[in-house]
């Protein structure tokens, strides 16, 4: 499987003509490509790649002992054992067009991590200095724990640290056997959804009234963090490999708070913070948020943020998901500042799924479809009622769809409609769908019925040659995975965007991770589970990322604040993908990611470990960002539980010691200042770099920042103006300082206002 995988990879660029670049491996393996199919007999097709080797190598035996694949549905070609001056002939004959060395791909399936640069092969990784974050505790809020997946072993586990406080609950198939070394606490809280919705009846919707997670959410989120090294996993066949969590030795806490269909009283949530925080967690990863419009405010009006802000103020650090509501603008959740909100993009893996028209025109679409192939079917577009449109396929007659694959349209971002037409036409004895569409990276995997996801112009060839013909058919291969080059890493349609609308002087998201078709353990009652294991997308996938990376550092840097670590991972994150290349937005068009996209960037783990300086902060900082808001001493002085006293004037949201600077209603100019604690070596000289926003003038001073054993904090101010004589968007730039060994970066996001508190919708 995996040489096949290795192949198709390879295959696959050719026919794209992306230029590629791949180690060639010793071997004598070659790959002889022939181009597009002369016809659709897949045996006469595989004899004349027979005939090819028989020419040069005399014997059928030869051929049979040279031969390992044969290529003949997509394309044409072959795999064959030759050597040097074969493989040099071979080339030579007419037909062929590239005889190409075989290469060797380590095809691992959480790929994030190696995506990512952090390997467990490199003994001066970040991975093995901290001996995979085993120092660390991290609370998992989320749906509860599948305890008996091989990726909660607890092989090479030393005792449970003694500052441990937490339990492992008796519940419904649960209790405290059930944990280990490794899973050391479980716990479920579930009176606040008694108290909504009344009291669960698992008759109609199957529950575990325990820690024991039936959704699989909980588990994937948990394993993805920290799950152990299980060799040989795959899903559905794709993506073949070892599979891990980004900090393998940590040791998990799970507070089960959202139940059936993944719905989560907050009062529950709240439960689960407070007491993570008394049972000694270090990291609380909580995959979950509210929709938009928010019903939040950051402080002390709302369940998760308050509760953050205490596990925070113990030096706790809090990693949440920014949301599933993009591409639109102002739809980030967890936006309180004390959070670290996380972005999702892809990584450089796909699934391109063949689709081969009976006029012999390829298409290469993307799917998660375990085959086996399916074709040469019949292919049909409902052209009435509601002309091809996915949602209505509901409405056509059965007749229209039995035994056939349906191609469909959808410009609906959100999956209810089209899965509702995908249900239809396999309640109709349909085979397959098609489904044209904008990129929403929501694939839907399936063993046996194809539903396979092209853009509107591939849609639209599709169409043309239905129409073109009385009997137009089609046949789907299964899927194949495709890793590294030429796929490119963009910021997911789904994942929410800035500007934050709560406190938009505060941007979110902070950081985006990998957070689409993560492989990871769920529950076997999962209704995509594959032997325990699947991928699922959304920015609660790359909220584990950030965690397990959080972990990492954690261990690294134990006495580092939760500020102390977002500055870190903000200020050294990734502007492009690891290769170099840009990274887009995908949305209804696509541009490149900004920083209501991606925040800081996409998450750099190895920098992350050494930032040079950091921009941190404590509980009193925090208390001054209160204090910039309406909220008066005494709310104030009952979050902290001690008197409080504002500074009057009311001080500046602008100047929150964060990684980043927004600046939303820019009319006249004004200064805000930083301050940068040196975490490098301590004799060092930082220069400023400005890369100011589009028509804005920036100047910083001063313009050296030096540091020695004495001097470890330094404050700079930044006077910001506009050149800008309207009401504009926002424009965005970064400021830089660097010691040439470290670059230290915040991202800028202006936005002139001359007419304060105004909306334009010109």
């Amino acid at each position: 499987m995996g040489k096949t995988i290795v192949l198709l990879a390879l295959f696959l660029a050719i026919v794209l003509n992306v230029q590629t670049s791949f180690v060639v491996a010793e071997t004598k393996v070659y790959v002889v490509y022939l181009g597009e199919k002369k016809h659709d007999d897949i045996e006469s097709v595989t004899e004349s790649h027979h005939q090819i080797l028989w020419s040069l190598l005399g014997s059928k035996e030869a051929v049979q002992d040279s031969i390992v694949y044969s290529y003949r549905h997509g394309f044409s070609g072959f795999a064959a054992k030759l050597t040097e001056s074969q493989a040099q002939q071979i080339s030579e004959i007419p037909g062929v067009v590239q005889v190409i060395p075989n290469a060797l791909y380590e095809l691992t399936t959480t790929r994030t991590w190696d995506y990512l640069g952090l390997s467990p092969g490199n003994s001066q990784s970040l991975l093995q200095k901290t001996n995979m974050g085993s120092s660390v505790i991290v609370g998992v809020i989320d749906t509860g724990v599948w305890p008996e997946s091989e990726m909660f072993n607890d092989k090479g586990y030393g005792p449970i640290p003694s500052r441990w406080k937490g339990v492992c609950e008796y519940g419904e198939l649960f209790s405290p056997s059930n944990c280990n070394k490794k899973l050391i606490g479980a716990k479920f809280f579930i009176d606040g959804y008694f108290a909504e919705f009344g009291v669960v009846k698992t008759t109609e919707k199957p529950e575990y009234i325990s820690p024991r997670d039936f959704h699989g959410h909980g588990t994937h989120v948990a394993s993805t963090v920290g799950g152990s090294f299980v060799h040989n996993v795959s899903y559905l066949g794709l993506g073949r490999g070892s599979v891990r969590g980004g900090a393998p030795g940590v040791q998990l806490a799970i507070y089960k708070a959202c139940w059936q269909d993944g719905t989560c009283s907050g009062v529950d949530v709240l439960k689960a913070i407070d007491e993570a925080i008394h049972d000694g967690v270090d990291v609380l990863s909580l995959s979950l948020g509210l929709k938009v419009p928010l019903y939040q405010e950051t402080d002390v009006r709302e369940l998760t943020s308050v509760g953050t802000f205490h596990a925070v103020a113990k030096g706790i650090t809090v990693v949440a998901s920014a949301g599933n509501d993009g591409p639109a603008a102002q739809t980030i959740s967890n936006v309180a500042p004390w959070i670290l909100t996380v972005a999702a993009t892809t990584l450089d893996r796909s699934f391109p799924t063949t689709i081969t028209l009976g006029n012999n025109i390829t298409t290469l679409g993307q799917a998660i479809f375990g085959g086996p192939e399916l074709g040469f079917v019949d292919l049909t577009y409902p052209e009435k009622p509601l002309i091809g449109d996915c949602a209505g396929l509901a409405a056509n007659p059965k007749n229209t769809m039995e035994g056939k694959v349906v191609l469909c349209f959808t410009a609906d971002l959100s999956s209810a409609g089209l899965v509702n037409g995908i249900i239809a036409v396999k309640n109709a004895g349909g085979l397959g769908v098609i489904i044209a569409r904008n990129p929403t990276h929501q694939l839907i995997p399936s063993r046996d019925f194809p539903c396979v996801m092209v853009d509107f112009e591939l849609g639209t060839d599709i169409l043309f040659y239905i129409r073109s013909t009385s009997s137009p058919i089609v046949k789907i291969h299964a899927s194949r995975t495709l890793v590294s080059y030429p796929v490119a890493t963009k910021v997911a349609t789904f994942s929410s965007r800035g500007p934050n609308s709560v406190s938009p002087a505060v941007l979110k998201p902070d950081i985006a991770a990998p957070g689409v078709n993560i492989l990871a353990a769920v529950s076997p009652n999962s209704s995509i589970s594959d032997g325990g294991f699947a991928m699922t997308t959304g920015t609660s996938m790359a909220t584990p990322v950030v965690s397990g990376v959080v972990v990492l550092l954690k261990s690294l840097h134990p006495n580092w604040s939760p500020a102390a670590i977002k500055s870190a991972i903000v200020t050294t994150a990734w502007r492009t993908d690891p290769s170099g290349e840009p990274i887009f937005a995908d949305g209804s068009s696509r541009k490149l990611a900004d920083p209501f996209d991606y925040g800081g960037g996409l998450i750099n783990p190895e920098k992350a470990a050494r930032p040079g300086l950091i921009y941190d902060m404590t509980i009193d900082d925090y208390v001054l960002y209160l204090c910039s808001t309406d909220y008066n001493d005494t709310s104030i002085s009952q979050v902290l539980g001690k008197t409080t006293i504002c500074p009057n004037p009311k001080p500046s949201v602008l100047d929150l010691n964060l990684p980043s600077i927004t600046i939303p209603n820019l009319k006249d100019e004004v200064t805000l200042t930083r301050t940068v604690t040196n975490v490098g070596p301590p004799n060092s000289i930082y220069k400023v770099v400005i890369d100011p926003p589009m028509g804005v003038n920036m100047i910083v001073t001063p313009k050296w920042l030096v540091f020695n054993s004495m001097t470890k904090k330094v404050s700079f101010k930044v006077r910001v103006s506009t050149t800008h004589k309207v009401n504009n968007g926002y424009y965005f730039g970064s400021l830089t300082w660097t010691d040439k060994v470290h670059n230290v970066v915040i991202p800028v996001s202006v936005r002139t206002q001359i007419l304060q508190r105004y909306h334009d919708e010109n």
